[in-house]
């Protein structure tokens, strides 16, 4: 998955804005259990006063308070406040010189609630009995939780106020107010960051899967026949597309969630030290069972994952092959057979699914168990806390919030964990891809043909053997074929003949010597100069869906209308194009499967002749032609193909008696080469090829 990340350089923009925004998300969501702290201590409990530092007191009060405090304390205190008229006025501190004289003005508080309930002026005793009922108050207080002071302080505080006049309640629902305003701004910026968030990070994924489709795309058209057999057609298919879905969805998901649950776990982590940090044993619990959980269901599911890709390839597999071999499947009624093996390849990948969705469906109410289970003990050891005065109920809520938020990070990664190894293995399928070297390549310094030199091709002691394979498909072969000659190739099946002409546009590289074409080996020639030579008509005719126009025009654009009305007439295809209510605008289902053989090959040899090469590939191109198409149409061809060279590989002798040279191929090697006269006369394959196919009377013609 690592290496996916390299993909993803032109999005590097929107990904540190991501990060801003998970950040930002992170700090309003882990500052809202804080809001709630404060609203039920500070806003219910304690009327909305937050400390014993009032923010102005009556000077007689303020006196009292000053006369139960050491002078340190003294000092500090009246630096806080300024005395205007009667009232002892609060000035702008920090929080840190205000947490300083918090505790010596809550302890002189809680003094002077006591010896106030006694009903002593505190001003009228001497100093000696003041100090020894400040030291005995001293020991008292230690020995008290800071919550008891902070409330016997506040309500001395709300004395204060009351004393003064002020409306007490309403000063609480001024500080209710305000904070939950405060908690609904922080939500909504949240949310805007999370809508944020959601919306690039699905545009980051979806810009990756586009780029990834487009390079596996460039990749495959760039391998020879030896990669395009390594990796299988249903293969790659399935790499381009639900392979690069797999890492797109967890894309998605690793901006949303993976990026953002560390943030927040460890945000809470830090929050929760702040808040009471006598608690945290049972969050470290609760980490500890949510990890032993994840570990025990991925150590059981992770084999699985690896394995479901390669069934989605087999079942792809599996329906390709049905689905284009159905006319056959139907001729030998083995429709049974072909659905037990669909049925087969269908029962294993659901079997799997089945098992890891249940394994990770188990997931769920596993910790949604054990964050039930937290709460329930944090609850029960902060009643215990809030009982004895150590904790504060808005703090122990608060307490339960972060430790949710935490138990929901590690859950959040454990949801995307159930993708992340399927989406890790297809990462390195498409890696896989990407980073395999096609075997047909163009040279550094591409070399230019010869000048003067246009459509000659030669063959010099060439043999060729197909990657992994002990024996030569082809054995020392060496020809010339001058422009304007037609040279052919005949010989039994398996004999070489379709190998040797697919080794000019280069499907595979020679073995052992070399092929010139125009003066120039072209394995050092520019690949797309090459095939801009070459007029091939493949075995097996190939349509594209579109049209017939633009099956005509697919290896020349630019082409004229009366180039191409001339291309159809030399392919004797004039006829059926002409019968079609649309012409060459006539639609052309995917693979041709609306036009029959015959038509397919005239189509696919009118293609070829629109591009107007140096060189005509014919490979078995005629075979689906009756006699008569097939005389009228090498008549024409003959006629255009008078300055350009022609390679014709045939099963017929009829389809090759007028060659210029005729290659007789027997294992792999040429055994006969000349015209068809000098063949008949010392070449015995030959003579038994061309006797089994013609007359007396054709052979002597």
């Amino acid at each position: 998955m690592i290496k996916m990340f390299k993909q993803m350089k032109k999005s590097l923009g929107f990904i540190l804005v991501i990060f801003g925004l998970l950040f930002l998300q992170a700090f309003c969501d882990l500052s809202l259990p804080e809001y709630t702290s404060r609203i039920v201590d500070t806003g219910i409990q304690q009327k909305g006063i937050e400390d014993a530092v009032p923010d102005q007191i009556r000077k007689e009060a303020m006196d009292g308070l000053l006369l139960l405090m050491k002078e340190t304390d003294q000092t500090k205190v009246k630096d806080a406040y300024t005395l205007e008229g009667e009232l002892y006025v609060r000035k702008d501190l920090t929080r840190e010189e205000r947490d300083e004289i918090n505790g010596p003005m809550g302890e002189a508080m809680l003094i002077a609630a006591a010896v106030s309930q006694q009903n002593i002026d505190i001003t009228q005793l001497p100093e000696e009995q003041r100090n020894a009922m400040m030291q005995q108050a001293e020991e008292k207080i230690d020995a008290m939780s800071d919550s008891i002071v902070t409330q016997a302080a506040v309500t001395y505080v709300q004395s204060e106020y009351a004393a003064q006049g002020r409306d007490v309640d309403q000063m609480q629902t001024n500080y209710v107010l305000q904070a939950g305003l405060q908690m609904l701004g922080l939500a909504a910026i949240a949310m805007l960051a999370a809508v944020l968030v959601t919306f690039l990070s699905s545009r980051v994924a979806a810009a990756l899967g586009r780029d990834l489709r487009n390079k596996v795309y460039r990749k495959v058209l760039s391998f020879s026949s030896s990669e395009m057999n390594h990796f299988s057609t249903a293969s790659l298919i399935t790499r381009s597309t639900n392979d690069i879905q797999q890492v797109q969805m967890v894309m998605t998901l690793m901006f949303r969630i993976v990026l953002y649950a560390p943030i927040l776990g460890i945000g809470g982590v830090l929050k929760v030290l702040q808040t009471e940090s006598t608690m945290t044993w049972v969050l470290g619990l609760g980490v500890g069972v949510i990890l032993a959980v994840m570990l025990v269901l991925f150590a059981v599911a992770m084999p699985k994952f690896k394995k479901l890709q390669t069934l989605v390839d087999k079942i792809n597999l599996v329906t390709r092959e049905i689905l284009t071999g159905i006319p056959v499947i139907r001729a030998f009624s083995t429709e049974k057979h072909e659905e037990d093996r669909f049925e087969e390849a269908n029962r294993r990948l659901t079997k799997t699914n089945l098992f890891v969705n249940r394994s990770m469906t188990f997931m769920m109410p596993v910790m949604m168990l054990i964050m039930n289970g937290l709460t329930v003990l944090i609850v029960y050891t902060g009643a215990h806390g809030v009982d004895a005065g150590n904790v504060q109920v808005g703090s122990m809520m608060a307490f339960i919030q972060y430790a949710m938020q935490i138990i929901m990070a590690f859950l959040m990664i454990s949801m995307v964990a159930v993708f992340m190894p399927r989406a890790s293995v297809s990462a390195n399928r498409i890696n896989e891809v990407l980073e395999t070297e096609p075997s047909i390549h163009n040279p550094e310094k591409a070399e230019q043909p010869e000048a003067g030199k246009k459509g000659e091709l030669e063959f010099r002691n060439v043999s060729f053997s197909y990657p992994g394979a002990e024996e030569e498909v082809l054995s020392n072969i060496s020809f010339k074929a001058h422009q304007g000659e037609t040279v052919a190739f005949i010989g039994s099946t398996g004999s070489g003949k379709s190998t040797l002409v697919n080794l000019i546009p280069r499907f595979f590289d020679v073995t052992e010597g070399e092929i010139l074409l125009d003066g120039v080996d072209i394995r050092k020639m520019n690949i797309k100069e090459l095939r801009d030579k070459l007029g091939y008509v493949p075995q097996k005719a190939v349509l594209f869906s579109g049209t017939i126009d633009s099956n005509l025009r697919y290896g020349r654009e630019d082409a004229s209308e009366a180039e191409i009305r001339k291309a159809v007439e030399i392919a004797q295809a004039a006829e059926f194009i002409d019968e079609k209510p649309d012409g060459v605008h006539s639609p052309i289902a995917q693979g041709g499967s609306n036009v029959s053989g015959g038509q397919k090959q005239r189509l696919s040899i009118a293609r070829a002749v629109a591009r107007q090469p140096e060189i005509y590939i014919f490979d078995d191109s005629f075979s689906a032609l009756d006699f008569q198409t097939d005389a009228k149409l090498r008549r024409a061809l003959k006629k255009e193909t008078a300055n350009t060279t022609s390679l014709i590989v045939a099963q017929r002798v009829s389809t090759i008696l007028h060659a210029d040279q005729i290659l007789v191929l027997e294992e792999g090697s040429v055994v006969g080469k000349g015209t068809h006269k000098e063949l008949m006369e010392n070449c015995e394959v030959y003579q038994q090829i061309a006797k089994s196919q013609l007359s007396e009377e054709e052979l002597g013609a």
